[in-house]
């Protein structure tokens, strides 16, 4: 299985940078997760709710560590969010198109993370399975 097959094949996600505005790429990654009827979280220290479901502000604050985490903020925020999955034992990360951390992607294949960041699209990947 490679790392796309083994980051779809997880049975909970959580989005960093999810976001209420339709037009943003958090919002569209956490909405596809969810239509394709994954246990999806979102991840946003700003916002209490996002498409009616709680966010929260970090994975330390969620009711379980989620298999796989999609990652869709700024990149200094990555390596934040990164951290602190690696200190929750995700297993699976994917860093979206401008997300992408070297420092970051490092630190999590060191810790024996599954790590895309290679410039694949979730939604591309989600459109096909």
């Amino acid at each position: 299985m490679n790392s796309i097959e083994k980051f779809l094949a997880a049975k909970t996600y959580a989005v960093a940078g999810a976001s209420n505005r339709q037009h943003k790429y958090g919002n569209k990654v956490f909405r596809a997760l969810l239509a394709a009827s994954r246990e999806t979280y979102p991840l946003n220290p700003a916002q209490d709710a996002i498409e009616g479901h709680q966010a929260y502000p970090t994975i330390a604050d969620l009711p379980l560590v989620p298999e796989a985490l999609s990652i869709i903020t700024p990149p200094e925020v990555t390596r934040k969010v990164v951290s602190d999955a690696i200190a929750a034992g995700v297993k699976h990360i994917w860093m979206q198109p401008g997300a992408e951390d070297d420092q970051a992607s490092e630190s999590a294949r060191e810790a024996g993370i599954t790590v895309i960041d290679d410039g694949s699209c979730i939604l591309v990947l989600l459109a096909l399975s």
